[in-house]
């Protein structure tokens, strides 16, 4: 599909992020301020990149439309702008040196706060009408179908963790009487935010970081299609993947622990424990989980494909040609 077919305010709000995420980056090495112990610039680059990934992930998927095409069309509008306004906030709080995430500090700080978290409630419920748009449409390619069905139902999910951050800890909620706290809601939990983290993302390495499940589950968007593409891809070379039904349980599996996972790394941060340190528990989990991946596999690879199965798509390009 040829760029200039794909939902021009959402690749527009894409290479502005783009173009953004070099900004901040040189921010980042040119401003030596920081704020909860990174490089101020740090926030604004990652959601500019974040940003840029999902207009043009939100795109491609609208191109995908056989019906509903206007609404398609106004979905996209209304997330380009509620993402646009939410990285102005968050990067005129950088520059302000004001925290843009649960600041409850002054009046606009609050105010800012909450006209982000309406933005991010109105692009969750536009990516929602979009899934259901998709779901009850009808897409040629089975497997393509299940990889980009999959991704949007987890990728609403991993969205969705971003509201458990909202929620007031324990020390937030335990002040004398008649006194607001001055942050509302953290990312961390069991520590502070601000504490010791994995370069680049600043993972908490001491806590539960509830941003893990939240940037594994969204991304589900992109990685769950792109295996679908890939898959065809691969299909070409080895028989086995060509039937469409092979292909398909494969999505299948790969889809379900993808959610697993993204479940599993939520459970683990509300246990207050870093990703980098798990438990016994939570290493059993995450082997069984990767035991039943592995045997579905191989159910997907053996089990017989049977005279319906679908024959891999042949055209060529980024888009496998039976989902366009």
């Amino acid at each position: 599909m040829r760029l200039a077919q794909l939902h021009r305010p959402l690749i527009v709000t894409a290479a502005a992020m783009s173009l953004l995420a070099v900004l901040t980056g040189a921010g980042i090495l040119l401003d030596d301020r920081e704020l909860l112990g990174v490089p101020i610039w740090l926030k604004p680059f990652k959601f500019s990149v974040s940003i840029a990934v999902y207009s043009a992930t939100f795109a491609w998927m609208l191109s995908l439309l056989d019906r509903r095409q206007r609404l398609g069309w106004w979905l996209g509008t209304v997330s380009a702008g509620t993402l646009i306004t939410e990285i102005v906030i968050i990067v005129a709080q950088a520059a302000r040196g004001r925290q843009s995430h649960f600041n409850n500090q002054t009046a606009l700080d609050s105010t800012l706060y909450s006209v982000m978290g309406a933005t991010i409630a109105i692009a969750w419920v536009c990516t929602l009408i979009l899934a259901i748009l998709l779901l009850i449409q009808r897409l040629p390619d089975r497997a393509d179908a299940l990889a980009v069905r999959f991704g949007l139902i987890v990728g609403l999910a991993g969205m969705m963790v971003g509201f458990l951050m909202t929620m007031p800890t324990k020390a937030q909620l335990d002040l004398p009487d008649g006194e607001a706290p001055k942050i509302v809601g953290a990312h961390s939990v069991g520590v502070a935010d601000g504490g010791a983290g994995l370069p680049l993302v600043n993972w908490s390495t001491t806590g539960g970081d509830l941003r893990i499940g939240h940037f594994i589950g969204m991304h589900a968007l992109q990685a769950l299609p792109l295996l679908g593409f890939v898959l065809a891809l691969a299909a070409r070379r080895f028989a086995r993947l060509r039937p469409g039904r092979v292909r398909a349980r494969i999505v299948t599996v790969a889809g379900t622990a993808y959610g697993a996972l993204t479940v599993l790394l939520v459970w683990q941060a509300l246990r207050g424990q870093s990703v980098v340190h798990p438990d016994a528990l939570t290493l059993a989990a995450l082997g069984g989980l990767l035991l039943a991946t592995a045997g579905g596999t191989v159910w997907a690879l053996l089990t017989p494909a049977g005279p319906a199965g679908t024959p891999v798509p042949v055209a060529a390009g980024p888009v496998p040609a039976e989902v366009r």
